[in-house]
């Protein structure tokens, strides 16, 4: 049973007729452009921090694992969960950026508000100018949503979103405070054997992206990892707290080349994961494990092995805007409206359920390399192409449908993605292979006419989305263009 099957369920036995409420939409921010034509510096300025997220009580208390099935209490803990902060500085006189990267399935955007207020005697203490939260979409992680409690009531704690927040605090101030000058670089490698792609069309994503910060004192060096894969290697079957793969990256990095690493995923919709393991595997928790670390330490090896750094010039650059995305998912109002996620969300005519969530996108060149922070797990055929034909796909469309593919919007056909950036507003797939359950969309999977599933689309906002991120994109990049190298906050409500 899926999660809508089961929280729709509950609900009526616990609930019965629900009454939908959400507050007037509201203007959104202004487009936020800051952008400058040549470095002021030689040297870029980068500090690292990491702090545990973890209860004291997680072998007495009920704490929720995420990613699976609802109302799977931790029985005891692998590796603990972690908050990673860089703080990176180009050294223009605008201030410095902070990305923090957390080991959780995902946060929505009204947390990560929090965290922003959370940092503003940071931010007058540092004159950090950005400050952007990332999920490594961790299945083995305690519930940062709501969606995996004992439904119809939420899997979220206070008490671990408190650890949560001031985790996030304690390691944006050590960040500041350990930076030191040095030279950044990039560099990439392909990892040709380790992801596999479940649903039609196959493609993903093989490059393993690693920026180097290298300090002028010979000091440990600084990593941030992207690579596009869910984090669910310990798998449905699992009761243990961890960080699942992305732990065992880090440690083998940090053991073989003593670096700091902060490790964030790419367009991973789809869904792109690491291979699974055999039955045999799945049905022993020590092997399982096993087959855990040995992936994290095998993408760690790609990792070292990146030999085409180049050093980056230091400019740090972005732009951001806020948006809204209509929801047609009926279950996601309902979540929202008995507490079990909280969201920001309004109400409106204009949408076709009369209500849209607020989120944001950004877009950074850092050093010249282009980035996408989106919120959400994106499929990737919509960043740089390769949907399926019309006599192919779900709906018997061809991708004439679909929005412009970002990779052609942004210029790049190496646009590096962030996902699950600042929100997770779930899967966001092309419009040409949207298919709902005719009987009970959103609810249960639908089928095709060529009778394949399609089980993302229970776990998405709607068949929308996908172009409401291109136009705000392709809105970002027209402001740059309008106001290139000056920096400005520019009004395009």
């Amino acid at each position: 049973m899926s999660f809508v099957s089961s929280l729709l369920e509950n609900i009526v036995k616990t609930h019965g007729k629900m009454c939908l409420k959400s507050k007037p939409v509201k203007p959104l921010d202004s487009t936020i452009v800051d952008f400058l034509k040549e470095p002021q510096s030689d040297k870029f300025t980068v500090g690292f921090a990491k702090e545990i997220l973890l209860p004291d009580d997680i072998d007495s208390k009920k704490y929720y694992i995420a990613g699976y099935g609802e109302n799977n209490p931790a029985r005891g803990v692998i590796d603990p969960q972690y908050a990673h902060a860089v703080f990176i500085d180009d050294n223009s006189g605008r201030g410095g950026i902070l990305l923090v990267s957390l080991d959780v399935v995902g946060l929505l955007n009204k947390d990560v508000d929090i965290i922003r207020n959370n940092l503003k005697e940071f931010c007058e203490i540092s004159g950090c100018r950005k400050i952007d939260v990332v999920s490594t979409h961790n299945h083995a992680g305690i519930d940062t949503m709501g969606i995996w409690g004992p439904l119809p009531f939420t899997g979220k704690n206070k008490k671990f979103m408190d650890i949560l927040f001031q985790g996030v605090k304690k390691a944006a101030f050590k960040a500041y405070e350990s930076r030191k000058n040095g030279d950044l670089y990039l560099g990439t490698v392909e990892v040709p054997d380790m992801q596999e792609d479940i649903r039609t069309p196959i493609v993903y994503s093989k490059t393993l992206t690693r920026f180097r910060f290298v300090p002028d004192d010979d000091s440990n060096e600084i990593w941030i990892l992207n690579f596009a894969s869910h984090s669910e290697s310990l798998q449905g079957c699992n009761h243990l707290v961890s960080a699942d793969f992305p732990c065992y990256l880090r440690e083998k990095i940090k053991n073989t080349t003593n670096a700091d690493t902060l490790y964030t995923v790419g367009a991973i919709g789809g869904m792109i994961s690491m291979d699974i393991p055999d039955e045999d595997v799945l049905r022993n928790e020590h092997r399982l494990i096993e087959s855990t670390r040995n992936i994290g330490y095998k993408l760690a090896d790609y990792a070292i092995s990146i030999s085409n750094d180049i050093k980056l010039s230091p400019l740090v650059n972005f732009a951001t805007r806020e948006f809204y995305a209509d929801v047609e998912n009926p279950v996601l109002t309902i979540a929202c409206d008995i507490g079990i996620m909280s969201a920001n969300k309004y109400a409106t005519e204009s949408a076709p359920k009369y209500w849209t969530l607020k989120s944001e996108i950004t877009y950074y060149e850092i050093g010249g390399k282009k980035i996408l922070l989106l919120p959400c797990e994106l499929f990737p055929e919509l960043a740089f192409g390769g949907a399926l034909s019309a006599e192919e796909s779900g709906t018997g469309n061809g991708p004439e449908v679909n929005p412009p593919l970002l990779c052609d919007i942004t210029g790049d056909e190496e646009i590096l993605i962030f996902g699950l950036a600042n929100d997770e507003l779930g899967y966001v797939l092309p419009p040409n292979d949207y298919v709902l359950n005719e009987k009970s969309p959103y609810i249960d999977d639908g089928r095709d006419r060529l009778n394949r599933r399609h089980y993302e689309e229970t776990n998405s906002v709607g068949p929308k989305t996908a172009e409401t991120i291109a136009k705000t994109v392709a809105e970002i990049i027209s402001e740059i263009e309008k106001s290139r190298y000056k920096r400005k906050t520019y009004d395009t409500k």
